[in-house]
């Protein structure tokens, strides 16, 4: 079995260091924050949480692959860092900026008032710090604070991995996780509010972690990468956790606040469900077996990984089953459809598949009439 593993992930890498699995599982995590935004209360688990983490251990995963091959670019060429650091956040900046950007000018000038009253923290992404300062949402501009998370990571990151000697970059990794989990100990005993630990890039540095020890792995010890990620043990104990996590969440009893916040909510939460997702990236590399391969790889899946960034950009604009009010266009559209044909309200999971198909054609014109021509740019800012 190893062999036929070791073999699938040398072809894949092949093909431009292009990995098909992981667009199937970008889909995946948006799609289950798209659901969780548009269902509120009627489904019981974080999977809108379980999808955002996702993301953050597949950006730490990526980014360190990134950037510790550069690393190594730049030692065999004899040079400076400069030039990767540089191509990095220009091509960074091409593939995130643009259409962030145009959405939230677009928004500002519609008067859409969530981006007036936090429009310089939009735009200098750090929303995640005004909803701990404000104790609140953004509405439905909620889902930008993990986007902010993301991009104060790309901020600092590269510098740890350029600059610290090759013989501690492993261990930096695990100290990202540490301290992490360190800060999320600290926010509860000292009963900081708990959008904190939610929220703050810092306190999601453990999911991060755990991706770019997969990376690190991966480019540096292919051998153990391939037989800790091919193990079915680990992914079988690692979702265990997670589960059992899912359960003390409930069980424990809670913080002395109303929110019932305990030790698996607070501290451990993140943990535990960035392991599963790193088991998960894992396998994903090397290839999952039938039936999951053609749910990862069809080509449906595939093109909806590649316009998750949109699809994650616009789903709240689209529809929120907590912010959106009972005369927002989208919903005004779907009730004259009603009443035009009444059995359209008779199944529930038809009004999500309206909003999934409105979001997918909105990221579809983004995704070729803004994202991809601009992102063709980065090919003039190799590392």
């Amino acid at each position: 079995m190893q062999p036929v593993a070791k073999e699938t992930l040398e072809t894949v890498q092949k093909d431009k260091n292009y990995l098909v699995q992981l667009d199937g599982l970008r889909f995946l995590a948006v799609t289950l924050v798209m659901i969780d935004h548009w269902v509120g209360e009627a489904v019981h688990l974080p999977i809108g949480y379980f999808g955002v983490n996702l993301f953050f251990v597949l950006s730490g995963f990526l980014i360190t692959r990134i950037l510790i091959t550069s690393k190594q670019h730049d030692q065999k060429l004899q040079r400076g860092h400069g030039h990767a650091l540089r191509a990095f956040y220009i091509r960074r900046s091409l593939r995130i900026f643009p259409i962030y950007y145009i959405t939230i000018i677009f928004l500002a000038a519609l008067n859409f008032q969530t981006v007036r009253q936090t429009f310089w923290w939009l735009m200098t992404y750090t929303p995640n710090i005004w909803v701990v300062r404000h104790q609140t949402w953004l509405g439905s501009l909620d889902h930008l604070w993990s986007l902010a998370v993301e991009e104060q990571f790309y901020i600092f990151f590269p510098f740890l991995i350029f600059f610290i000697p090759d013989r501690y970059v492993f261990r930096s990794l695990f100290g990202l996780i540490g301290v992490s989990l360190l800060l999320r100990v600290y926010l509860f005993v000292t009963h900081a509010p708990w959008l904190a630990q939610f929220v703050l890039m810092p306190t999601c540095l453990d999911a991060f972690g755990m991706g770019g020890i997969l990376a690190y792995l991966m480019v540096n010890h292919r051998d153990r990468f391939i037989k800790l990620v091919t193990n079915n043990i680990f992914l079988v104990v690692s979702f265990l956790l997670y589960a059992l996590n899912l359960f003390l969440m409930k069980w424990l009893p809670g913080a002395a606040d109303h929110l019932n916040r305990n030790i698996a909510t607070d501290i451990t939460d993140r943990f535990a469900t960035s392991l599963f997702c790193m088991f998960l990236i894992g396998r994903a590399v090397v290839g999952f077996g039938q039936p999951i391969k053609w749910i990862l790889e069809n080509r449906v899946s595939n093109y909806l990984g590649r316009i998750s960034y949109g699809l994650y950009l616009f789903h709240n604009l689209v529809y929120n089953y907590y912010h959106s009010p009972p005369l927002y266009p989208t919903l005004r559209v779907w009730h004259k459809a009603v009443t035009l044909l009444p059995a359209l309200d008779s199944v529930p999971f038809l009004r999500i598949g309206y909003f999934y198909v409105l979001t997918v054609l909105i990221a579809t014109l983004s995704w070729h009439f803004i994202e991809k021509p601009i992102n063709a740019l980065k090919d003039k800012f190799t590392y």
